[in-house]
């Protein structure tokens, strides 16, 4: 076992369970919260029970610790990122469509307003 500050099995373990199947999951829940136009918090309580999920996947298939508290915060920063960099983008769109009169969308994560 090769511990890690990110990881507490491997590397490719953390990639692949962490920054793809809980990141790929957290951009989509992000998504989701976005266009249903929910809160921030609601994002963010959200991924603490995906990040929970995320601890049992390393735990179940790869042998890392279950009740790691130093690692469950590792994954849990990882994926409240996407998910909030999958609500910013979502959230981008939103404004520059509903709001077309006012803002138009400038890069994939932010909006301004026209004109300026």
């Amino acid at each position: 076992m090769e511990q890690g500050l990110l990881w507490e099995v491997s590397i490719a373990e953390f990639i692949f369970v962490t920054m793809f199947l809980g990141g790929g999951t957290a951009w989509m829940t992000g998504r989701a919260v976005a266009q249903t136009w929910r809160t921030s918090f609601q994002l963010a309580w959200y991924m603490v029970l995906l990040g929970f999920a995320v601890r049992f996947i390393h735990f179940a298939l790869f042998g890392g610790t279950l009740l790691s508290p130093y690692y469950f915060v590792v994954d849990f920063v990882v994926i409240l990122i996407f998910a909030f960099l999958g609500m910013r983008y979502t959230r981008a769109a939103q404004i520059a469509q509903q709001y077309s009169f006012a803002f138009v969308r400038s890069g994939p994560f932010g909006w301004r307003q026209k004109g300026n």
